[in-house]
Order: structure tokens, then sequence, then C-alpha cells
């Protein structure tokens, strides 16, 4: 199944609290939960400004979907066509 990265415009993300983060986070499995198992949120990267969110979906309409009942931004939403790491130059 397609990976996608999630780029998510939210000024002063590095600031939340973790109270903050722990709200966003329930409300994220509530809405994945309520699409079905097809779409998995893998993690997630919060910036001074940004997140940036690993997904694993059929496609992007769906990522879409839960950005749109989360009431999250998806700015960004890019398929994952391949990973690289420091092994790959062996």
């Amino acid at each position: 199944m397609p990976k996608y990265v999630i780029e998510r415009d939210l000024p002063g993300a590095g600031k939340l609290s973790p109270q903050d983060l722990q709200a966003i986070s329930q409300k994220s499995c509530s809405v994945l939960s309520g699409l079905g198992p097809q779409i998995q949120w893998v993690q997630s990267f919060v910036t001074d400004d940004k997140i940036y969110c690993i997904y694993i979906a059929p496609n992007k309409e769906m990522v879409l979907e839960h950005a749109k009942q989360g009431g999250f931004p998806a700015n960004s939403v890019a398929e994952v066509r391949t990973v690289i790491d420091p092994t790959t130059a062996e």
C-alpha cells in the first residue's frame, strides 16, 4: 500500500505542550478509527512551524479526507516513491 508524507503548516507547532500534542493525536486516532483500517498513521515529526506526518493509505484522497474530518491542515501530500538511507551508498 502507498506511503505518504503530509506537510502541515502549523505556526508554533514546536511550542505545543504535551497536552496539546496528546489532544491532536487523540483527534487523529478517532478520525482514523472512523475511516477504517486501510489508513494508518505511522509517525509525525514536529518542527517549529510545521508537522510532517507519515501515513499509509490506499490513495491521496483518503489522506485528504482524514485531514478534512480532523480539521488538520494538509498543505502538501506526496506519495513516497522509494526510501534511501546510508546503506543505499554501499
